[in-house]
């Protein structure tokens, strides 16, 4: 039995709202930051208010960059990480799905002996496998370019895994059924497991599209080109300007322009991320 007691109620309520606040107070005196120029920042007490050269200061990010960063646009890095957290989220799923539609569904030598051999790679995190994949990645040639930025994070153990888990929650009556109705395995994945994935597809998205998004060891070893600098890199140059003073209002409106496509991507998929972390629909 639960207990309807009011001074829980508002103890709670002032707990979510103390969190609220820590979450968002950051983000605010980022927003803040990014719309003052450089010498509001550098005196005390810092502004807590907006100030009047925010269109001045994200005009300079997106067109011309930052001088002290080696005058790189953050609109071409944005796009530069965006093709590549696309291409490894999307790539990490299909790939991930296939895998545990063949370990579920098709029966062949060694069966488990490759879902295994997958599982093991949870244990083998980018930075422990980096100078060899490195290596084989100068061998291919593709030092600076999206290939190079996005192949070598594609394979994911941890979707395959979710992924077969769910596939075996599927009934065999289903299967039966498409297979009394003629549909093939190409038919049957295309038409029956993928839509019943839906949910699971969406969750993956957003934490590898995430995941992709924030990558910046990867980048920082396989390019040396500034046409393919991601938007960490850049954040993380602006930060590493030598003898001079590091300009927060550029650094902090980087960052703020750096948030926005993450959180498009978690609005835009909320409640399909939800349920598919807290559900399965078959």
């Amino acid at each position: 039995m639960i207990e309807n007691r009011p001074y829980m109620k508002i103890l709670t309520h002032v707990v979510l709202i103390l969190g609220v606040f820590f979450l968002c107070f950051p983000v605010w005196m980022a927003l803040v930051a990014s719309t003052h120029g450089p010498d509001a920042l550098s005196r005390s007490p810092i502004p807590l208010w907006f100030g009047d050269q925010g269109w001045e200061n994200y005009a300079q990010l997106l067109s011309g960059g930052v001088p002290e960063a080696g005058g790189v646009p953050v609109l071409g890095m944005m796009l530069n990480s965006l093709i590549m957290a696309l291409s490894i989220t999307i790539g990490k799923i299909a790939v991930s799905i296939i895998a545990a539609y063949a370990i579920v569904y098709f029966r062949f030598p060694f069966r488990m002996g490759f879902f295994w051999l997958i599982f093991i790679t949870l244990m083998l995190p980018v930075e422990v496998r980096i100078l060899p994949t490195f290596d084989v990645i100068v061998r291919l040639d593709m030092l600076n370019s999206y290939a190079g930025l996005s192949i070598p994070l594609i394979a994911s153990a941890t979707a395959t895994f979710l992924f077969r888990q769910f596939f075996m929650t599927v009934p065999d009556e289903l299967v039966e059924a498409a297979r009394i109705d003629r549909a093939g395995p190409i038919r049957f994945f295309i038409d029956i497991l993928i839509p019943l994935s839906r949910t699971n597809i969406a969750a993956l998205f957003i934490i590898l599209f995430i995941f992709g998004w924030n990558q910046y060891l990867w980048p920082l070893i396989v390019t040396t080109d500034e046409a393919y600098y991601t938007i960490v890199m850049g954040i993380q140059r602006m930060t590493n300007s030598g003898e001079a003073l590091p300009v927060w209002h550029y650094i902090m409106g980087t960052a703020v322009l750096a948030m926005i496509p993450p959180v498009f991507v978690v609005l835009a998929m909320q409640k399909l991320f939800v349920k598919g972390l807290v559900e399965q629909e078959k």
